[in-house]
């Protein structure tokens, strides 16, 4: 999972970098100009899961501002050195989703995120039951017909943002961003394809029924549901395009 980071102080940073490494979070460094930028492309479907962890700043509720003006709803958690009900407050009413007390573990920041997360995207219990099959959001490895099914780091990336969107069609693109988006180096995207691939082979193995429940729907992306699942979803579902950048490479690499 990964999370953005404004801390402007080295010490307290590198301690936060390590908690939230030490949870199997991907940390992601920005400084002041990162809330002067262009947020918006935080709206795209794959990049609104990543939280941003914002520290202790006069700017603080500028930032906030910031990233709701863009549209973002991004997890925004904001870290105080101590606690203060006036400035909590104030930190939530510009939109801050939580208010932290430093010092802060990292198990208690991807819980508190993972929270978040799944209620935006309309999940109020810790976990969803689609056929055989039951999705954590928590960071816990799914379970086929009562059995824990182990999944690899990026399996589980790319399974968990299929279960959020269950029984609703996710684009490989929005997949490609929310496992890839902000690597320094990033494969081509055909990679998900193998992935899925993987995650089909290791659930219909572990479910009695032999059933996949991944579906590819054929020029739109896949959907993580029951075969009883196929008419269910809305028509105009939420299906994000391949950014134009990314349309154009697969342009080039299919006249190579």
């Amino acid at each position: 999972m990964y999370i953005y980071v404004f801390e402007p102080r080295a010490g307290r940073r590198d301690a936060l970098l390590a908690e939230l490494r030490g949870v199997r979070m991907s940390p992601i460094v920005v400084e002041e100009a990162f809330f002067a930028s262009d947020l918006s492309i935080l709206n795209r479907k794959g990049s609104d899961t990543r939280a941003i962890l914002i520290g202790e700043t006069p700017h603080l509720a500028e930032h906030i501002r910031a990233i709701r003006a863009a549209g973002c709803r991004n997890p925004v958690l904001v870290m105080r050195d101590f606690k203060n009900s006036r400035d909590a407050s104030e930190s939530l009413n510009q939109g801050a989703d939580d208010v932290m007390v430093s010092p802060i573990k990292g198990i208690e920041i991807i819980s508190r995120v993972n929270s978040i997360i799944r209620r935006s995207y309309g999940h109020a219990a810790e976990s969803v039951t689609v056929g055989e099959v039951t999705a954590y959001f928590d960071g816990r490895d799914p379970q086929v017909c009562g059995e824990r099914l182990r999944l690899s780091r990026r399996e589980h990336a790319i399974f968990q943002h299929l279960a959020l969107n269950a029984n609703r069609v996710i684009s490989k693109a929005a997949i490609y961003d929310a496992v890839y988006g902000m690597d320094d180096t990033q494969p081509f995207d055909k990679v998900i394809d193998v992935y899925i691939c993987k995650l089909r082979k290791k659930i219909g193995t572990a479910a009695d029924s032999g059933h996949q429940y991944i579906e590819t729907v054929y020029g739109r992306g896949y959907k993580f549901g029951t075969a009883d699942d196929d008419h269910a979803e809305d028509p105009a579902g939420d299906i994000v395009e391949m950014p134009r950048g990314r349309q154009a490479e697969h342009a080039a690499s299919a006249r190579a």
